[in-house]
C-alpha cells in the first residue's frame, strides 16, 4: 500500500519506543532475579551458579517475546512504548498481523542487529521506514492517525 496519507514512524521515535518497552520489561525481572542471582553467585553451591545466569536470560528472552509479539499482534497492534508515541504496526496493507508474523518480525531483530544494528537503521533510508525486520516480515509501523 503506497497511500501517501500514511505516516511511518522514524527512527528515533521508535528507539524512544523501544527503550520504554525495555524498562517495563527489565525491571520486573531484575527486582526478581537482582535479589536471587547476587545470592546464589556467594553460595558454594557451584552446580547452581549456572542456572543463576541461564535461567534469568531465558527469561528475559521469553517474556521479550511474548510482549513484543502478543502485544503487537493484540487490538492495540503496539507494545506500551509504541502505543504512548502513537504508533502502530501493520502489514503491508495497514492491516492488523497475527502472532506468527509478530514472531517473525520479532526473530527477524536478530538479524537486524548484526553488523552495528544496519537492519534498525535501515528505517532512516527507505521511504516507509522499515527495517530489515520490516522487510522480512512484511511489516510497517504507521504514525496513528
Amino acid at each position: 500500500m503506497s497511500d501517501s496519507s500514511i505516516s511511518y514512524g522514524g527512527f528515533w521515535k521508535r528507539v524512544i519506543a523501544y527503550l520504554i518497552d525495555g524498562l517495563i520489561i527489565a525491571v520486573p525481572i531484575t527486582m526478581v532475579f537482582g535479589t536471587v542471582i547476587p545470592d546464589v553467585m556467594m553460595a558454594e553451591n557451584v552446580q547452581a551458579k549456572p542456572f543463576a545466569v541461564t535461567v534469568p536470560q531465558l527469561v528475559m528472552i521469553i517474556t521479550s517475546w511474548v510482549y513484543f509479539a502478543g502485544l503487537e499482534s493484540s487490538e492495540w497492534q503496539a507494545t506500551v512504548g509504541k502505543k504512548i508515541l502513537g504508533m502502530k504496526v501493520t502489514d503491508a496493507a495497514g492491516q492488523r498481523i497475527n502472532f506468527i508474523k509478530a514472531t517473525v518480525r520479532y526473530l527477524s531483530k536478530i538479524l537486524s542487529s548484526f553488523i552495528f544494528m544496519i537492519g534498525f537503521i535501515m528505517v532512516v533510508f527507505t521511504a516507509q521506514k522499515k527495517g530489515l525486520h520490516d522487510f522480512i516480515a512484511g511489516t510497517l509501523v504507521e504514525n496513528r492517525r
